[in-house]
């Protein structure tokens, strides 16, 4: 990964950055400052891909010529968007009202070079087992829930409630690899070879 970047990451998530570099790229990062505030009967997938691109939007005019890509993803359950719990009571609703049950991680994608955009949005089924009160305590009291959204964090602690996961691994940490590698290769950044 030496060498100058050829893209900018318009977000400060670790998990983001992580999964870009598995995949060898060179970036920068440059955070976004946006509203998240869901519309008035906003469907989810429209909701994560308004952020994703507002976020690339936000930051293509510092990018130096560079593409930026954006990134939101969401935890859905029964229509309704969990974000990131403001306490250990509303983690524990979250983590209440998933246990036993499907639920999907919407996580959209956007990359902009500020003429043209491309986007996609990635849904993940994942099937949670059920859990118990003193194991929702016990996973609040280790501090990976408090800034995640929906309270779980599958690439930590919070893979040992996912029973079965269908869709994309990465997808449900915050960057779907797959989705993410075909828009940079629709502006001229190749993952593999070429």
């Amino acid at each position: 990964m030496d060498g100058s970047p050829v893209l900018v990451l318009a977000s400060a998530s670790p998990r983001r950055k992580e999964l870009l570099r598995q995949i060898g790229l060179c970036f920068r990062q440059e955070p976004a400052e946006i509203d998240e505030t869901p519309r008035h009967d906003e469907r989810p997938a429209d909701y994560v891909a308004r952020l994703a691109r507002g976020k690339a939007q936000a930051v293509v005019g510092r990018s130096q010529g560079l593409p930026v890509l954006g990134a939101d993803t969401a935890v859905v359950i029964d229509d309704r968007i969990l974000g990131k719990p403001r306490d250990a009571a509303e983690a524990a609703d979250m983590l209440r009202r998933l246990s036993g049950r499907i639920h999907e991680v919407m996580t959209a994608v956007a990359v902009t070079d500020g003429r043209r955009i491309a986007e996609a949005v990635s849904v993940s089924r994942v099937h949670f087992r059920e859990l118990t009160e003193a194991e929702i305590a016990a996973y609040w009291a280790t501090g990976e829930p408090a800034d995640k959204a929906g309270a779980y964090a599958i690439q930590g602690r919070g893979a040992v409630f996912v029973k079965h996961l269908e869709g994309s691994h990465s997808g449900v940490v915050g960057l779907p690899l797959y989705e993410t590698a075909r828009l940079l290769e629709a502006f001229g950044i190749r993952v593999v070879g070429g």
